[in-house]
């Protein structure tokens, strides 16, 4: 029995999570990680070597589907030159990524093959890969239309049916909900294998996206996509309380990142736990969703701390200077700062929702 474990880190696309859906076919201890490119990788990155120090074991780092700036080459490089614990891999095909590759001996490119087909050969070769009956048939599928190759016009229309199965599953957000959120992707994606030799395999796939989803979300009665998702999230936010309560002026909220859909998912909530307050979700761009159930009034807090309004159960604002981030800790700290200056200069003010 093999102790590796192994971090992988992937991109957000097709490509990117059937790497991953590749990995679940080997015996080893799997975390998995997605991040697009940008300030985005290195953060995750960060997260990762973060989690490696905490476990204190050998492991292994997988990079697939993202190609690594020079900048970030060099300080990944250097970083894990400080852990001889830790072994380095990075599987790419995009040719952008060609001077790092030509200067380190664990980034290997090859601009011929997606990515997906370059982890699936190199599991074959290095890893332990118990390979299932369906894998050559879908790695083709995703090298088929990752790379747009027409010409194979089979795999070519199942791969954009599969590429939009990954693209348009946004009901839940990966920075809030990131084991869960990958997990959503490759537990589609390995339903999608199982109609790959269907007839009018396109077809059948794409009818069946609506139903795949609410299956995901479903855990007893039936409902629209909409009202299981919603369910499902508040359950999430309602497991995290314990990291994502915040407290301003005696008043107890819960702080949420990137999730939307505020009036549906924040009064669920609040409904849900009425123990709280209020409830406040910040956007990647830094705008406030604020709702309130009848204890506090939204619109006053909105405008102490980002200069906002609206009505005491429902307000908004944006913040100045927000940071976007990818990691909730780091979203929670810019919020804190608000929270502890507005508290030091307020005086006691009454928040209390107006009858």
């Amino acid at each position: 029995m093999t102790t590796k474990i192994i971090h992988h880190l992937s991109h957000t696309d097709l490509d990117g999570y059937s790497c991953q859906l590749v990995m679940r076919s080997t015996p080893y201890k799997l975390f998995n990680y997605n991040a697009n490119y940008g300030a985005e990788v290195k953060q995750t990155l960060e997260v990762i070597l973060e989690n490696i120090k905490t476990q204190n074991s050998n492991a292994t780092i997988l990079i697939t589907d993202l190609n690594l700036t020079a900048d970030e080459s060099r300080w990944l490089n250097n970083e894990v030159s400080k852990n001889d614990k830790i072994d380095l891999i990075l599987l790419d095909h995009h040719g952008s990524g060609e001077d790092s590759a030509n200067k380190y001996e664990w980034y290997f490119l090859d601009t011929q093959r997606c990515a997906t087909k370059i982890t699936y050969d190199y599991a074959k070769e290095h890893f332990e890969l118990n390979e299932p009956s369906w894998m050559n048939k879908f790695v083709n599928v995703v090298n088929a239309v990752d790379l747009w190759k027409m010409e194979e016009k089979e795999n070519f229309e199942y791969g954009k049916v599969c590429m939009r199965l990954v693209t348009e599953t946004r009901e839940l957000n990966k920075v809030m909900f990131a084991k869960v959120d990958n997990n959503y992707k490759i537990s589609l994606l390995m339903e999608a294998v199982k109609y790959i030799d269907e007839e009018n395999a396109p077809i059948v796939l794409d009818e069946k996206i609506h139903m795949l989803k609410k299956e995901f979300f479903k855990k007893n009665e039936d409902d629209t996509l909409d009202n299981l998702a919603t369910t499902f999230i508040v359950d999430l936010l309602g497991q995290a309380r314990d990291e994502k309560t915040i407290y301003y002026k005696g008043y107890k909220g819960f702080l949420s990142y990137g999730v939307g859909n505020t009036s549906i998912v924040g009064n669920g909530f609040l409904l849900t736990y009425p123990e709280y307050d209020f409830i406040v979700d910040v956007s990647y761009r830094g705008t406030m969703s604020l709702r309130a159930n009848n204890k506090v009034s939204v619109s006053q807090i909105s405008k102490e701390w980002a200069n906002g309004g609206g009505h005491p159960n429902a307000a908004g604002g944006r913040i100045i200077g927000f940071k976007e981030q990818y990691r909730y800790d780091k979203v929670k700290q810019q919020i804190q700062r608000i929270i502890d200056e507005k508290e030091s200069r307020a005086g006691d003010l009454d928040y209390k929702k107006e009858s």
